[in-house]
C-alpha cells in the first residue's frame, strides 16, 4: 500500500533538475510532501460525496466510489471499544480524522445533532432507549444516551506524516531508510504525488515554470484516466 517517500523525491529532483528549475533541499520536500498527501487524502471525501450525488445507478460512478472507498480502506480503523463513562467519551486522539460509526450489540447507534437531543426526549416516539440509542458530539466529545456500557466505534485516521530521513556525508543529503516515513496513501497515487509535490515546489521557490510543467503532466493524467 505504502508509496516509497524516496522514490517519490528522486522523481521529483529528476523532473526539476530536466527542467533546470533549481534543487529541491529535504527540509521542501518533507513540508510540501505533507501538504500533498493531505490534499490527495481530503479530496477522497469531496468526491465520494459528489459521486454519490450522480442521479441515478450509473455505474461508471459506482465503480469511482468503489475505488475511492478502496483507497480509503487502508486508514479505516476499528472496532474498537468506546467506554461510555457518563455518557461521555473523549475523541480518539491525534491520529483521528473522522468518525466512521459507532454501534452497540452490531446495531448501529444513530447521531442526532446536539441542538436536538432535548426535542427528542421529550418525545416517546424519538425518545432514546436501550434498543434505540443515539450519540451526539459537542466539544471534541461524544455523548451516549442512554448510559448503556460499552459502545464499539470505527473511524478513519490521518495519514501519517511523510518523511524523507537522510544524514549529510560529505555535504550531501544520502537517504536513510531508518529515519524515513513513507507516503501511506494508494500505490496509484504516486504520480498525482510527484506532480503536486512540483507544483507547490514551483511556487515557494518561485519557479513558475515548474509550475506550469507539473500542472500540465496533471491535466495530461487527468485526461487519460477519463478514457
Amino acid at each position: 500500500m505504502a508509496i516509497s517517500v524516496d522514490t517519490v523525491y528522486q522523481k521529483v529532483l529528476a523532473i526539476a533538475n530536466k527542467e533546470q528549475r533549481g534543487y529541491i533541499t529535504p527540509q521542501e520536500f518533507n513540508l510540501f510532501a505533507d501538504q500533498a498527501q493531505l490534499e490527495i487524502f481530503e479530496q477522497y471525501f469531496y468526491d465520494i460525496n459528489q459521486f454519490r450525488r450522480v442521479p441515478g445507478n450509473d455505474s461508471k460512478y459506482a465503480d469511482m466510489v468503489d475505488i475511492l472507498e478502496e483507497k480509503l480502506s487502508y486508514f479505516k480503523q476499528g472496532p474498537i471499544t468506546v467506554v461510555d463513562t457518563d455518557g461521555v467519551k473523549a475523541v480518539f486522539g491525534d491520529s483521528f480524522y473522522r468518525l466512521s460509526d459507532i454501534s452497540y450489540n452490531w446495531k448501529v447507534v444513530e447521531e442526532i445533532k446536539y441542538e436536538d437531543f432535548y426535542k427528542t426526549q421529550t418525545v416517546p416516539l424519538t425518545k432514546a432507549t436501550s434498543s434505540r440509542p443515539i450519540y451526539w458530539r459537542k466539544d471534541g466529545k461524544i455523548y451516549f444516551e442512554p448510559n448503556l456500557g460499552d459502545y464499539t466505534a470505527h473511524y478513519i485516521k490521518k495519514p501519517s506524516k511523510p518523511n524523507w530521513g537522510y544524514v549529510v556525508v560529505k555535504d550531501k543529503p544520502l537517504y536513510n531508510s531508518t529515519s524515513s516515513i513513507d507516503f501511506e496513501l494508494h500505490a496509484a497515487e504516486e504520480s498525482e504525488l510527484v506532480y503536486k509535490i512540483l507544483i507547490f515546489a514551483g511556487i515557494a521557490i518561485e519557479k513558475p515554470g515548474l509550475t506550469q510543467i507539473a500542472a500540465g503532466l496533471d491535466q495530461t493524467k487527468q485526461q487519460q484516466e477519463k478514457r
